[in-house]
């Protein structure tokens, strides 16, 4: 008993199966548009063409003087480096007219100036200027929003010192009772910063919102300047003319326009000068092309403001 015949058959050693074959992980979405989504002209024949034409630009109204374009938005965003890049295009030179904070989260500017684009030597300043204002702060620091809309209006006199808690009223010495054209606004300037748009504050969006619908009702026209590109994208920061290539690019300036409600067109995309210590052409055809469209609404609203007065 228990001979060979009665021993278990071994058991047979499994067939190697190969693995099935890795699926190859999908390519990284792509960082640019294969075509500028909107197209820029970016020669230096170009740049110097846009210099000339606002050089010579010619107002609807002659007697207002100069465009006034305010300035306003979150602290840090860059409204005295943009007033300061557009000088530096219109002298070819590095400038430093309107001073500006060396450190973030600090409004340098604490009064109302009027800032003027020196025109070449010896000629008379350029047909557009600048209203720079302290910048807005969470809930009840930082520019009161009023003292804007009385800049819109025309009521607040040159060198006014900012007070926060206390806007100026209509019963101060000089509160500007009967502003003239020239002393308003003609054009509305929201200055943001492309890398901080996604993370402003409800109070500061808020605020800009409710001095939008104010310069609505007046009809002032209205643009967004988004600075800082280069930090919101690195195509950008490696060459300023992949801007409009740039799907972060226009990613921030669709939040841009969801958050202040301004179309797409409105929104103009520029990178200031701060660290240069020489000119750049692509930075300079970014500011004209902001400077154009500016001074193209500005010369609107007074053209309107015409029509109206002509049909009384």
């Amino acid at each position: 008993m228990g001979g060979e015949e009665s021993r278990p058959a071994p058991t047979p050693s499994p067939r190697w199966t190969p693995p099935p074959p890795r699926t190859p992980s999908p390519p990284p979405p792509k960082k640019e548009f294969d075509k500028e989504w909107r197209e820029t002209l970016w020669s230096k024949e170009e740049r110097d063409h846009m210099v000339d034409e606002l050089r010579s630009f010619k107002l609807s109204d002659p007697d207002v003087g100069q465009l006034r374009c305010l300035l306003y938005g979150p602290v840090g965003a860059g409204k005295s480096s943009f007033i300061n890049s557009v000088n530096n295009v219109f002298q070819n030179r590095i400038t430093g007219g309107a001073l500006v904070a060396a450190a973030s989260g600090l409004s340098f500017t604490t009064t109302y100036d009027t800032h003027y684009i020196q025109g070449r030597s010896g000629e008379k300043r350029l047909p557009f200027a600048f209203n720079d204002v302290m910048g807005l702060e969470t809930q009840n620091n930082g520019l009161h929003p009023n003292d804007i809309i009385n800049a819109l209006k025309g009521h607040l006199p040159e060198g006014y010192e900012f007070n926060p808690f206390h806007p100026l009223s209509d019963q101060k010495k000089e509160f500007i009772q009967n502003p003239s054209l020239s002393d308003k606004t003609h054009c509305l300037v929201s200055i943001v910063s492309a890398d901080k748009i996604s993370r402003m504050s409800e109070d500061v969006i808020a605020k800009m919102k409710n001095i939008r619908a104010e310069a609505s009702r007046l009809k002032i026209p209205q643009v967004v300047v988004m600075t800082m590109p280069d930090k919101a994208c690195e195509l950008v920061n490696k060459d300023v003319k992949r801007i409009f290539y740039s799907k972060a690019i226009k990613e921030k300036m669709q939040i841009c326009s969801n958050e202040l409600g301004l179309p797409m067109n409105c929104i103009l995309p520029v990178k200031n000068y701060h660290e240069e210590g020489r000119m750049d052409n692509d930075m300079d055809i970014l500011i004209l092309n902001a400077m154009t469209q500016i001074m193209n609404f500005a010369n609107d609203y007074l053209w309107n403001l015409q029509q109206h007065a002509n049909q009384k």
